[in-house]
């Protein structure tokens, strides 16, 4: 068996992504009992390597990023080599940084890989992972002479007319 957890905030194009590859019914494919291979990982993250996505090895982890580092793929190695560990295999994110994520999606290790793939392609190509928040204000640019529309009556007095 799989699992996998959504924080709320995962933006609604990453979700029906999910959802679209679990209707196509190939996500329900697993691997049940045997350890995850190199094959399952290269096929896990290919979108991501074809879009140009920075590699790299921290610790026990294989991460993956965009070039603005703004989201990332990362496999633990460690989770994936102890099936029975409650530790996530596979973390999906988006936001500033890995470590203070917007949002994340986390999966076990017998997750399919294609399914993995299915949403490793939508952070590759897809525009509703870039909606991170910043934390900077939004300036909000004023034309000088311009008058703000009058607000609309009071609903008693549209009732009236």
């Amino acid at each position: 068996m799989w699992h996998m957890t959504l924080t709320r905030t995962v933006p609604a194009p990453v979700v029906k992504s999910l959802l679209d590859a679990l209707g196509a019914g190939d996500a329900w494919e697993t691997a049940l009992g045997s350890p995850i291979t190199d094959k399952q990982i290269a096929e896990a993250t290919q979108p991501l390597t074809a879009a140009d996505w920075r590699s790299d090895v921290d610790g026990q982890s294989l991460r993956w990023n965009t070039q603005q580092g703004d989201v990332g793929v990362q496999f633990d190695t460690f989770a994936a080599h102890n099936a029975h560990s409650p530790l996530h295999t596979w973390t999906l994110w988006a936001g500033p940084d890995g470590n203070n994520p917007t949002w994340t999606i986390r999966a076990s290790v017998y997750t399919p890989a294609g399914l993995l793939a299915d949403l490793a392609e939508e952070l590759a190509h897809g525009t509703g992972t870039r909606q991170t928040r910043s934390g900077q204000p939004r300036r909000v640019k004023h034309i000088a002479g311009s008058t703000p529309a009058a607000p609309p009556p009071p609903l008693s007095t549209r009732l009236r007319r």
